[in-house]
Order: C-alpha cells, then structure tokens, then sequence
C-alpha cells in the first residue's frame, strides 16, 4: 500500500525521543512524510492550526492538565491524534485516542499503524464525498423527482443531454440511489422538494 504526503505533527518536549521517533518514520516503507516539530506546549494550538497535519502524535503528558477533549475543540481540525507513549499511562488516558504509539515499538508496527490510519482516512473522505452533492447536482435531482426527462432536464438548465446523463451517474453513485422513489425519498428528507412538487418520477435514475 502505498501512503504520500501524510502530515505529521510530533509534539512531544523532549528532543531525544522526538529526534528518535523521527528517524524511526523516515524508516518506515512506502510512506512520504513530513515532519512537523512541536516542542513545547504554548505552540502547540497555533502549529496545529496553522499546520493542518494529517496525524498528531502527542505525548499525553505534554497536555499536563489540559484535557484532550478540550483541544480538539480548540483546534478544531479533522486530524487524528496518536498517543506518543514514553511512560506508563491510564488506559483511560489512552482510550481518548484514535492510536497509540509506544516508544518500544519497531518500525514495523508503527508502519501498520500509519497505514490503518490513513486507511481510516480515506474511508472517511469517501463517506463524505459519497454524501455530498454540488449544487447542480441537486438541482438535476430535483428535476428528476419531478419527472422531468432528460432532454427537459439539459433544456431548463442549459446543458447537453450527456452532461445530464453524467450528472445522473454520479448522483447514483455518490448516494448509492438506484431507483426514483429512493431519490425522492432523499430529496424530500433533505428538503430540496416539497410533496406537492413531486409528480411521478421515473424508475430507474
């Protein structure tokens, strides 16, 4: 599997286990990063923010008493965070993260688990891509939910028939929606129609 340009923040104060780790993931296989380097715990909100990495990988002792919860609500990214552990912790400490990283553990782990995270990633970005329509999109869904065909659906909206066509195809595939009823379904709960506007759709979009 192959994972580039993965963003990683460590925000860990100590510079010889940050150092060490760092060595250790230009070490992993098939994985391009870049580092992102957060020594101390007043820089850490602003690095983030301004950053954006993909993954933070924390020392949860660098936190002290500031709960982790607390800052992701004020950083308020969709990034994962990774417990860098150098100590014995509460499993209820460690629990509050997405992954935990031992300092004892080999570059193969570690590889294993950069790869589940990204894989958790994408599973993500394409759960929401496959949710998310473009405005035009929802505008063909809404002529379609109110019978129109085609060529009345390129006509209103200035387009050729085989952009509606394509149109129609990634709407399918994005909302795993085969038939007409279930597009109406979807349009009425995420009210782009009223009831009233509906009028016999087609079966198959």
């Amino acid at each position: 599997m192959n994972i580039t340009n993965l963003k990683i923040a460590i925000a860990e104060p100590s510079f010889v286990i940050r150092s060490g780790f760092e060595v250790i993931l230009k070490r992993t296989h098939n994985i391009k990063i870049q580092l992102i380097e957060i020594p101390s715990a007043e820089l850490l909100i602003d690095t983030v923010k301004k950053m954006q990495p993909d993954l933070l990988f924390i020392n949860p002792l660098f936190l002290g008493n500031f709960e982790l919860l607390r800052l992701k609500e004020h950083i308020n990214t969709p990034i994962r965070y990774i417990a860098l552990v150098s100590s014995l912790l509460d499993p209820a400490t460690l629990s509050q993260y997405d992954e935990n990283i031992n300092i004892y553990d080999s570059v193969e782990d570690i590889e294993q688990k950069l790869e589940r995270l990204n894989e958790q990633n994408e599973e993500k970005d394409n759960a929401e891509e496959q949710q998310t329509l473009s405005t035009r999109e929802k505008e063909i869904v809404v002529c379609v939910v109110k019978g129109m065909t085609n060529r009345e659906i390129a006509d209103k909206l200035f387009l050729s028939t085989h952009t509606v066509i394509t149109h129609r195809r990634n709407i399918a595939r994005k909302l795993q929606i085969r038939s007409a009823s279930g597009l109406t379904i979807y349009a009425i709960v995420n009210k782009l129609v009223e009831l009233d506007e509906i009028n016999h759709p087609h079966a198959e979009i």
